[in-house]
């Protein structure tokens, strides 16, 4: 199934999709541009936010901002999602789940990569609104979402690491 039609049946039912990408012929590669192309979707969301703010304070530039945002959500991002899930592959041993790395990677990554449309209407929002009680509102919902989804993708990577054979 197409990259879209999955993100869009992950609001339902996260879990059958993931379990369907991790019993498939799942590699790291395709992991990891599941967690480069969140963290290039989070950076365009941040564009409209960065513009009203380089209106507002002229003082540090479009491009100024637009630069440190590039470097951390491009550079610094994918690095702190990599220890991220090696965190979390660590807190599933503690629990007693043996759950192979690929897997939480791609429970973390992908539950990040599904969130992405939220994040940026809430890009669009915060751009219009400012970053008040709407656009932070917002944000939480898009926080709940995110989890909703992890933990839904975390018990289906767990369900397939545990299945025999």
């Amino acid at each position: 199934m197409s990259l879209t039609l999955n993100i869009l049946r992950s609001y339902r039912e996260p879990d059958r999709v993931v379990r369907g990408l991790a019993q498939g012929d799942l590699r790291e590669p395709q992991v990891m541009f599941f967690a480069l192309l969140a963290c290039a979707l989070i950076f365009v969301a941040q564009w409209p936010g960065l513009s009203r703010a380089a209106t507002i304070d002229p003082s540090v530039t479009f491009e100024q901002r637009m630069g440190g945002a590039m470097f951390g959500i491009m550079f610094l991002l994918p690095l702190i999602l990599y220890g991220c899930a090696a965190l979390l592959k660590l807190g599933l041993r503690v629990a007693g789940h043996a759950v192979p790395g690929i897997l939480t990677r791609l429970a973390l990554f992908w539950s990040l990569l599904v969130v992405t449309p939220l994040m940026l209407f809430q890009g669009g929002v915060s751009a219009f609104l400012g970053s008040g009680p709407v656009s932070q509102g917002l944000g939480f919902v898009v926080l709940l979402v995110f989890l909703y989804i992890l933990v839904k993708s975390v018990s289906a990577v767990r369900a397939v690491a545990q299945a025999p054979g």
